[in-house]
């Protein structure tokens, strides 16, 4: 693996940690409802591709996908949902939870069976995971939990088509404004329930603009050279980061257990992704 796909890779996982806190901002913290953010989001995601495209090429060669549009539109609109009744850190541990589920048995359906050591990466991952949210969460409200598990599943899928993608950020650009007619209707629909203010619309704008359409251009970069199990695992650092963004940004206490639970994480984290030495 070269220096350029692990420098993707991470960036994109702080991106999908930077929507979590921003989601989680604007719908706790803010008058804006979950269809509207959903909209902006999706909305300011698709003008920074396709000015981003433009200023690339001015003749862009990937047309993109309905099937992958419609999946980038369901996690985007069940996160948002999700997100209202959630904290940060337990949709995050739900999201990519279902994420590396769907991820994963996709890859045995394929026949491509992880080794004994992936095997134990994974399981020293998931507890890592498990012993830094589970002990300090209530069990989440049964319905946004299954649209936050549904969410994954969407973004697992989107995931997995993205990786036979021959140009990253047109096909990004192209499934962001595809995704831009479900979230239209769906807002028409909705619309005498709309609801938006100045500071909800702006974290709509950034988890679009920066952390959505830029972080996913950048993480279907990155999908094309790392293999399915390894885009899987990273995810799972997500919930971590996301923490780590609630001590920093949120003044939470960063407890002795946070730190150990972060270290088995990233230890089962390295054991998938690194390989052994010949």
């Amino acid at each position: 693996m070269s220096f350029r796909a692990p420098i993707l890779t991470v960036l994109a996982l702080f991106a999908f940690a930077a929507n979590s806190i921003l989601a989680r901002a604007a719908l706790d913290g803010t008058s804006i409802d979950p269809v509207s953010f959903t909209l902006i989001r999706i909305a300011s995601g698709a003008l920074t591709l396709a000015l981003w495209v433009r200023w690339m090429s001015n003749a862009p060669r990937v047309r993109g996908s309905w099937i992958s549009a419609l999946a980038l539109f369901g996690y985007a609109i069940l996160f948002s949902l999700a997100y209202v009744s959630l904290s940060a850190a337990t949709g995050a541990l739900l999201l990519f939870g279902a994420v590396q589920i769907t991820m994963v048995g996709s890859a045995i359906a394929s026949g491509q069976f992880p080794s004994r050591r992936q095997f134990l990466g994974l399981a020293l991952a998931v507890a890592g995971l498990v012993w830094l949210l589970l002990p300090g969460l209530a069990a989440p409200p049964p319905l946004p939990a299954v649209m936050m598990m549904f969410a994954g599943l969407c973004w697992g899928v989107y995931t997995l088509r993205g990786r036979g993608s021959e140009d990253p950020l047109q096909a990004t650009a192209n499934h962001f404004l595809r995704a831009m007619v479900p979230a239209t209707v769906l807002s028409i629909i909705a619309f005498s329930s709309l609801r938006i203010d100045r500071t909800g619309v702006l974290l709509a704008i950034g988890s679009g603009a920066l952390a959505s359409g830029a972080g996913y251009a950048v993480w279907y970069a990155a999908l094309k050279t790392i293999g399915t199990h390894t885009a899987a695992v990273v995810q799972l650092s997500v919930p971590l980061l996301t923490a780590i963004a609630g001590v920093m940004l949120l003044a939470e206490p960063l407890t002795p257990r946070i730190a150990a639970a972060g270290a088995i994480l990233l230890l089962g984290i390295a054991l998938v992704v690194l390989r052994p030495a010949k």
